[in-house]
């Protein structure tokens, strides 16, 4: 029988390197900063106890991602709070992301990214917004990134399609 392959040695100074990411992408989910670092200290300390569960099937920020969003969705449960998932726009170059940065269109996108079932919603504000590669989102749920990259496609060709019969482009 073949070894198990033994999970990788996760240091308090890997840890804290992945920090400040980890953080960003907390803030994308809270909205606030003072959540942000709330989830952001959760995410460590639970991390800190359990880094001999992480079996290095994903990458170490993707993990500390998971954990941070698994908080915030507890969180967000235990105080009632609806727990949709809508962000600032940060936008990056180009189409939806572009045409955000006008304060009419970021409403608009609002508007329609609140409109998108899951998992086209999340899977669009964790790239677009909270800047994710596509292998971290695939990771995040569990999924390959084609299925990530597919899963993104199709939200914003929904973006874009709601926004034209709007008559926003």
């Amino acid at each position: 029988m073949g070894r198990k392959k033994r999970p990788p040695d996760i240091s308090e100074q890997a840890l804290c390197a992945e920090y400040e990411a980890v953080y960003r992408y907390a803030l994308t989910l809270c909205r606030s900063e003072a959540d942000a670092q709330d989830v952001t200290q959760e995410t460590f300390l639970k991390a800190m106890k359990a880094r001999g569960s992480f079996e290095g099937q994903s990458s170490l920020y993707t993990w500390l991602c998971a954990i941070a969003k698994n908080l915030w969705l507890n969180r967000c449960k235990k105080l009632g709070r609806e727990t949709e998932l809508s962000w600032d726009l940060s936008p990056q170059t180009g189409g939806v992301e572009q045409a955000a940065e006008d304060r009419d269109m970021s409403m608009a996108v609002h508007r329609v990214l609140h409109t998108l079932d899951e998992p086209y919603k999340e899977v669009f504000s964790l790239r677009a917004f909270g800047e994710l590669a596509f292998a971290e989102v695939g990771d995040l749920f569990g999924k390959t990134e084609g299925w990530a990259r597919v899963t993104y496609h199709r939200a914003r060709m929904a973006i874009l399609d709601a926004l034209r019969k709007d008559g926003m482009i």
